[in-house]
């Protein structure tokens, strides 16, 4: 699911570099496809391992640089 999801940023990406507006955005208010990503500590983190919990996600740039 995680690679789905990165294909799905990465598509976007390459539509606002072109210029145009990404067909594959969230909308405000959708559900969230369920993921699991590598913690900082080794461990996988899942969007349903955190149901109930408030969760956000933080996007930044290769090695946090300005952009």
């Amino acid at each position: 699911m995680a690679n789905k999801i990165f294909r799905i940023l990465r598509a976007g990406v390459d539509q606002l570099r072109h210029g145009r507006t990404p067909t594959t955005m969230l909308a405000v208010g959708d559900t969230a496809p369920d993921f699991e990503l590598p913690a900082h500590d080794g461990s996988t983190v899942s969007l349903s391992g955190l149901a109930g919990k408030h969760v956000v996600l933080w996007f930044y740039p290769v090695a946090d640089t300005p952009g």
